[in-house]
């Protein structure tokens, strides 16, 4: 195919050089180009999609109703692929050489055939030649403040524009009829459950966010400490819950979990285990079980993936980290049981899983995002910002309706010291 003449077309933004170093401009390799274009042919061959190029081509398995894939600069597209897929493939939505009708369902497919889009004779290769973790985003104490900071203190304004009133960032639990705020509120009390929170009890939260766990919890007549490593989220946390009233109940400490101390009868995490990293798990339950008391209990809710795609997936560099989660990593439910098991005396008591309450709450944290744009462009960000949200939102969307991705709660019960 010739690209040349097509690839005149012009992004909607051209990405500012001060804030996205490199994006407007691909890299080249003519090899690593003609390679990913004869791989993604491949690979959308059967997807029940339509990818359109300007030449008038059409790939995929889908008819005339399916989500369509619109590439409108294929050789900036191909020698971003080539270079880095794993990378490339977002940069290249955020630089503007690719549309779609609607982003989620354009990547579910993809999602769907996560492990297979390359052939196995070329995965050890891939292997070979990928991008893994810059030691510099390692969760050491100082480098998981930075990390934290990266995403978390970008604007609490943001967050307030697309998260419902909960400020719950995190997936919610749907009931029938419930709107979004009721089912986070249940996703909340399923995780409080879990940990046995209860009138009385003196409760260790690792993972603030925004505060609403912590007021549920003190709502029940608990006393919570919540630790987060997140200035913003910190400062907007305790203006929440001294306007709920209960300033006497919770204290927001700007605090480390390896740097935490004391005894609770329970200790509970939402969604912070992946920001972990894989090295500092073992830390991370081993500290649950010390400041757990006898017969204290541990409510966890944790993203997921099949053990053998977390492996697989374990050292990677990815559009993800290098642009909304640096230093991540996904658990499996087998790495967290055998991780608990062998750092504690805690023992299982309780766990459900709801992927597809994440898909739908990611769906609607997606439509408010593009709804209130207008409002978010205001506090500061430009339309590459926009569209990289938007392909994150969309791109995490895809894992969960496909079952790529998972959400589990745990319940866990001190045996004993």
């Amino acid at each position: 195919m010739t690209t040349s003449s097509v690839d005149r077309a012009p992004a909607p933004d051209v990405p500012e050089e001060s804030r996205w170093p490199g994006l407007a401009t691909p890299p080249h390799s003519a090899l690593r180009a003609r390679v990913a274009a004869a791989l993604f042919r491949r690979a959308v061959r059967p997807l029940d999609i339509r990818v359109t190029f300007p030449d008038g081509t059409v790939l995929g398995a889908g008819g005339p109703e399916s989500p369509e894939m619109r590439i409108l600069r294929p050789e900036a597209f191909f020698h971003r692929l080539g270079v880095d897929a794993k990378i490339g493939f977002g940069e290249s939505y955020m630089a503007g050489d690719w549309e779609a009708s609607d982003l989620a369902e354009v990547l579910t497919p993809f999602a769907e055939r996560m492990a297979t889009l390359v052939p196995p004779v070329l995965q050890k290769f891939r292997r070979i030649a990928e991008r893994t973790q810059p030691p510099s985003e390692e969760n050491t104490l100082e480098g998981a403040r930075a990390n934290i900071h990266r995403h978390y203190d970008l604007s609490n304004d943001l967050f307030g524009a697309f998260l419902d009133e909960s400020m719950m960032y995190s997936s919610a639990l749907f009931g029938p009829g419930d709107d979004l705020t009721t089912a986070q509120h249940r996703k909340i009390d399923s995780v409080l459950d879990y940990a046995g929170v209860r009138d009385g009890s003196e409760v260790l939260e690792i993972g603030t966010g925004w505060g609403e766990l912590a007021i549920r919890a003190a709502a029940r007549g608990a006393h919570v400490t919540s630790l987060t490593i997140s200035e913003e989220q910190r400062a907007l946390a305790t203006e929440r819950i001294a306007a709920a009233g209960f300033a006497d109940r919770v204290d927001v400490k700007l605090c480390d979990y390896r740097e935490s101390s004391g005894q609770y009868d329970a200790v509970v995490s939402v969604e912070m285990i992946e920001a972990v990293g894989a090295s500092y798990w073992p830390a991370f339950y081993a500290t649950i079980g010390q400041r757990l008391r006898p017969g204290g209990r541990f409510g966890l809710q944790a993203i997921t993936m099949d053990h053998d795609r977390m492996l697989a997936a374990s050292r990677a560099y990815t559009w993800i980290h290098k642009y909304i989660f640096p230093g991540g990593i996904i658990p499996s439910v087998r790495s967290i049981e055998e991780g608990v098991k062998a750092n504690t005396r805690l023992k299982l008591a309780g766990m459900r899983e709801f992927g597809q309450d994440y898909a739908r709450t990611l769906r609607l944290w997606r439509e408010r995002f593009l709804h209130r744009w207008a409002d978010i462009a205001g506090f500061g960000f430009d339309d590459v910002f926009r569209r990289m949200w938007e392909f994150y939102l969309a791109y995490s969307e895809a894992g969960f309706r496909s079952g790529y991705l998972k959400v589990h709660q745990f319940g866990y019960e001190a045996t004993g010291k």
